[in-house]
């Protein structure tokens, strides 16, 4: 069993809950608008990062990051880009890419919407946007996920409010 932390949109934001809260997961997944290159400093403190670079990021987060990465986690194939859009809405030609060759999980950011989704229609992918781990954007509430990976499949993701006042939200089956 392999857990995942899964975050985005910091913009140049470390939450002070944020590596208490990722205590312990194996790896660490930034989808991108990272903000600043320390950011990926006090994660990889947490837990080895992985991550792309997003809209709002600058030369300095682009230099140490792709703007996709595609790579295998316990036997899960796994698709992380910061613009994908959400399952009927793909942008900038994802739809197609997509529909080449599916992984099975997708994770994004860039709405700061969080939303957890099988998609039927690819193989029945795990589409994965974590919300906003930041404090810019329009979001009320400041999330993150933990994500557990088992024999090649994600098989529960738990929402994480960063903020204690947030009320809870309950852990779904991925």
């Amino acid at each position: 069993m392999t857990t995942l932390g899964l975050l985005s949109d910091t913009h140049g934001y470390f939450h002070p809950n944020l590596a208490d809260d990722l205590a312990g997961v194996d790896r660490i997944l930034h989808a991108g608008d990272v903000g600043d290159p320390a950011i990926l400093d006090g994660l990889e403190a947490v837990a080895p990062v992985t991550a792309v670079w997003g809209n709002v990021d600058d030369a300095s987060v682009r230099r140490r990051l792709a703007e996709h990465q595609r790579f295998s986690v316990n036997g899960l194939d796994v698709w992380m880009t910061h613009i994908a859009g959400r399952p009927g809405r793909w942008q900038d030609g994802m739809g197609a890419r997509l529909e080449a060759d599916p992984p099975d999980l997708l994770v994004c950011g860039h709405s700061h919407i969080l939303r957890v989704e099988r998609v039927a229609a690819l193989d029945d992918m795990l589409y994965v946007n974590p919300g906003a781990a930041g404090k810019q954007g329009f979001h009320q509430k400041k999330t993150c996920l933990r994500l557990t990976v088992e024999d090649g499949r994600a098989t529960e993701a738990a929402v994480v409010h960063l903020d204690p006042d947030a009320a809870p939200t309950p852990t779904s089956d991925a």
